[in-house]
């Protein structure tokens, strides 16, 4: 299949795609979109997969672990033993010496975070969060509410209210995120992470979404021009396809690799400069993976948008038809976006190593949480069994419908081609 007319099949795509004005206004303008992408925190409520909950809350006064325990005593989720919550008091440096005995269990999932409450929090509502998946928003909005509360009852004992009291009252609780990782070191997080898995989603979408119908386009062009039949003449319609696709992917890899070019030079060198609550954490090796990754699922993608570009004589018929390919895109999209509350909800993970799913969403995924190595073996181990089990179906497809004209085919029409002998 991958010859000598493969290969000029292959050229002369890459020829006529990364020379054209809209390659290159695309690959240029992406990346300084991205850069701006980045500064905007991305907020979105959607399934909330915090069910069940182990919390451990550690305050540095007695009366402060007496207040959260009463407000806890009273909210449903403790009373319905969905969430399981133990309290202790210690000073800050008694909890840093005990932190590191506690990790063990954050690690392996019995405990799901560490709530430590400071001193401070009479003058500044800012809570420490130790968890292995320390970007947990939707279980902050559950507790925030029991311990505001608790803070304001400690604050407010025997006191007369003031404008500046009651300022604080009305004032929510924040959290600063810990990221707990196998290593010793303890990551602050920002939110640049959070800004960077929406932007891996929204290029990764970009991209599949701009190949995909490039290609299609392409195929139904020189079906019609009869291009195709000039092409067929010299080589069969499987080094064809194999050319036009293979072409077409290492032209979009290119692309996405310029993309991502800003984000290489960021965690690569000190020439650009990040504010500190907008630092990322990610590795090179990330993103040589998210790369990887895209290649692999995008070969099977772009195989999907030329079957369909060879089943149709016009673009608009081509249309009509696409929808189910768009929602294999779409909604890996919003899975990859609704991460932002809980990247390690229960669809978030099994999307992850779905097929057609993981292209967007494992990218989006490991910008939020540390994500075990055998999830990224198995990503890509599902991607490539998608591509070798969805190409000889396209590939049966494409090779009866390119030499094909005339009259719109149905989908039923269309099936009955896997039957035929080729």
């Amino acid at each position: 299949m991958f010859n000598r007319r493969t290969l000029t099949i292959i050229k002369r795509e890459l020829r006529e795609k990364v020379l054209t004005r809209s390659f290159i206004v695309m690959t240029l303008l992406v990346p300084l979109l991205f850069v701006g992408l980045i500064f905007i925190q991305i907020y979105l409520i959607s399934y909330d997969s915090n069910t069940t909950a182990s919390l451990k809350i550690i305050s540095e006064t007695n009366i402060l672990t007496q207040s959260m325990q009463k407000q806890f005593s009273q909210f449903p989720p403790v009373e319905s033993n969905h969430y399981k919550i133990s309290y202790l008091t210690m000073s800050k440096k008694d909890f840093d010496l005990k932190l590191p005995s506690m990790k063990k269990d954050l690690l392996s999932e019995k405990l799901t975070g560490i709530v430590f409450v400071p001193k401070s929090v009479d003058s500044v509502k800012l809570l420490d969060y130790y968890s292995k998946n320390p970007n947990n928003n939707s279980l902050f909005d559950k507790i925030k509410s029991p311990i505001n509360k608790a803070l304001i009852d400690v604050h407010f004992e025997g006191k007369k209210l003031s404008n500046k009291e009651i300022s604080y009252a009305s004032e929510n609780v924040n959290f600063s995120g810990y990221r707990m990782t196998e290593g010793k070191h303890i990551k602050a997080e920002g939110e640049g992470n959070q800004a960077l898995s929406f932007i891996f989603s929204f290029l990764l979408y970009l991209s599949l979404l701009f190949s995909g119908t490039i290609i299609m386009r392409s195929v139904i062009q020189e079906k019609n021009n009869k291009i195709v039949e000039v092409l067929l003449s010299s080589l069969d319609s499987k080094e064809l396809m194999s050319g036009k696709i293979i072409g077409s992917a290492i032209t979009a890899l290119a692309q996405m690799a310029i993309w991502l070019l800003p984000l290489m030079l960021i965690i690569s060198t000190s020439w650009i400069a990040l504010p500190p609550n907008f630092a990322l954490d990610v590795t090179l090796f990330q993103i040589f993976y998210v790369l990887m990754n895209f290649f692999i699922g995008l070969i099977t993608f772009l195989g999907l948008f030329a079957m369909v570009g060879s089943i149709f004589d016009n673009d608009q018929d081509a249309q009509s038809s696409i929808w189910p390919l768009m929602l294999l895109i779409i909604i890996p999209l919003y899975i990859g976006i609704s991460m932002q509350n809980n990247p390690e909800g229960m669809i978030g993970k099994v999307a992850s190593m779905f097929p057609f799913a993981s292209i967007m969403v494992m990218p989006a995924r490991m910008a939020l949480v540390d994500v075990p190595i055998w999830q990224f073996i198995v990503a890509i181990a599902v991607n490539l069994g998608t591509m070798f089990l969805v190409f000889p179906f396209a590939g049966k497809i494409y090779r009866i419908g390119i030499l094909r004209s005339g009259k719109k085919p149905s989908w039923n029409e269309v099936i009955k081609w896997l039957k035929y002998k080729y």
